[in-house]
């Protein structure tokens, strides 16, 4: 039996221009000479098709954060970062995306979760004249991109609500470049500003709130340069509910004297499937020469790293977690840690989702990088199926000197534990009787007292608690602005 298929569609014009038509390339040309197409070039070398009918929303972020030259810190396919549509997965489950398609307010989520600066509005908490000014300020500077939520129908297009990213604006005309990422369906166009912001002035029938647009831009450093949240698993629901209502239940109903009894409540009380929500971000790649070097942006990366794990080891909350662990003979070997994170590079660098990696031996070693600096990589020999494969794990580390002379430390459970209590919001600890008490908490874990680089890590593990908690709440479409610290 045949079946029935579309090849694109004829764009009704008026009241779009197709931008590749003669009066499309003029236009194009008068708004390059008044300087109103500097967004455009980043947003073109990376721009792409929506790879299902309803990831328009999703399409449209990558092109713009991977525009923006933003690093997702964790691996796309093979050994490479970049964001694709299948990573915007920490505010809506895929699944549900590619069957309902995604609303305004998640986009917003994820534009803040993926690590970006974003400030959205929609048309009733904003004017025409704003939008204007706004899209000028995006189409003279290639530091911010915009992307606009708007009803078809006004364009006489079919279909309804669609997400894409505004490439330029010409001034004279008064008309926005739409960047449509459903190519497959209708090609860039210009279409009068007027009218764009009639297209965005529409009720979202899923939500019945109205459309609007956001402005994305680099943050002044990578997010997340250490640690993340992890909202992969439905585990993450249970785990949010823990650390907002059951950890401040429980510091303030049980009797605590003492920092180490506070965090005593906390680690026993943890869910089991805890250190699948927080970790320490492993970089991997395949061994293909023993004696390989770090490369300069291996190195560089690394460094950071170092800097971040050295400052949460030099905390007092650390000091603190680290002795309690001792006395419960907690361990967390960088072994048996290197072991699983090679198993998980295995599968990203592989493309195979299976469980079925084992980890036969880890080996740690020192390699040399740029300037003869030195850098630990854990090599890992990896089985499936009978088959080996070799994987490196870059590891940051610190030195600390004891009685039998430098020791490495390496990221472990007593650092991931440190930054997420850092990152718990100050009234967690408000419950605690013993007022004395209570002030050396805060102070252990006050934001004025840690260095610029671990505050802003801790910033981001914040703010993901924050988006996972507005999701969690359902209130994404209520509150589009970044989470308050």
């Amino acid at each position: 039996m045949a079946m029935a298929s579309l090849y694109r569609r004829s764009l009704p014009s008026p009241p779009a221009i197709d931008f590749s038509s003669a009066e499309g390339k003029l236009i194009f040309n008068e708004a390059l000479q008044k300087g109103t197409m500097e967004g455009f070039f980043r947003l073109i070398s990376y721009f792409q098709t929506q790879s299902e009918p309803a990831y328009c929303g999703l399409a449209s972020l990558s092109v713009v954060l991977n525009a923006l030259s933003i690093d997702p810190g964790r691996k796309w396919k093979g050994p490479w970062r970049w964001f694709d549509e299948s990573m915007l997965d920490c505010c809506e489950p895929l699944e549900v995306v590619k069957d309902k398609g995604i609303s305004f307010g998640k986009v917003v989520c994820l534009a803040h979760c993926s690590g970006a600066k974003v400030e959205a509005f929609r048309t009733n908490q904003s004017t025409i004249d704003d939008f204007r000014k706004l899209v000028v300020k995006c189409s003279t500077s290639d530091n911010c991109h915009m992307i606009s939520t708007y009803h078809r129908g006004v364009f006489k297009q079919t279909g309804t609500g669609h997400f894409s990213p505004i490439g330029g604006y010409n001034a004279e005309r008064d008309m926005a470049l739409i960047l449509d990422v459903a190519r497959f369906k209708y090609p860039p166009h210009w279409v009068p500003l007027k009218l764009l912001w009639e297209a965005m002035d529409s009720i979202d029938q899923s939500t019945g709130k109205r459309r609007g647009f956001m402005l994305i831009s680099r943050p002044h450093r990578e997010p997340g340069l250490l640690y993340t949240l992890s909202c992969k698993d439905e585990s993450w629901i249970s785990i949010a509910q823990y650390l907002k209502e059951d950890v401040p239940r429980l510091v303030s109903s049980q009797h605590v004297d003492s920092v180490e009894k506070i965090i005593s409540v906390v680690f026993k009380s943890l869910p089991s499937n805890f250190n699948q929500f927080i970790r320490w971000v492993a970089e991997v790649r395949i061994t293909e020469d023993a004696n390989q070097n770090l490369s300069a942006e291996e190195k560089s990366r690394l460094n950071l790293k170092q800097v971040v794990l050295k400052e949460v080891h030099e905390t007092a909350l650390f000091k603190h977690i680290s002795k309690f662990l001792s006395s419960v003979n907690y361990e967390d070997s960088l072994t048996y840690a290197a072991a699983k994170a090679c198993c998980q590079g295995a599968q990203i660098l592989s493309g195979c989702s299976s469980k079925e990696f084992c980890c036969r031996e880890t080996c740690v070693k020192c390699v040399k990088g740029p300037g003869e600096t030195e850098g630990t990589v854990v090599t890992g020999v990896v089985v499936r199926d009978g088959s080996e494969q070799k994987v490196d794990l870059l590891v940051p580390s610190t030195q600390t000197e004891c009685e039998c002379g430098p020791e490495a430390n390496y990221p472990a459970g007593n650092d991931v534990f440190t930054v997420l209590l850092l990152a718990l919001p100050p009234q967690t600890w408000s419950g605690i009787k013993d007022q004395a008490l209570m002030q050396e908490m805060k102070q252990l874990i006050s934001m004025a007292a840690l260095p610029t680089m671990l505050q802003e890590e801790v910033l981001h593990l914040r703010r993901q608690l924050q988006l996972l908690k507005r999701c969690q709440e359902n209130k994404e479409e209520e509150d589009l602005a970044a989470p308050a610290y």
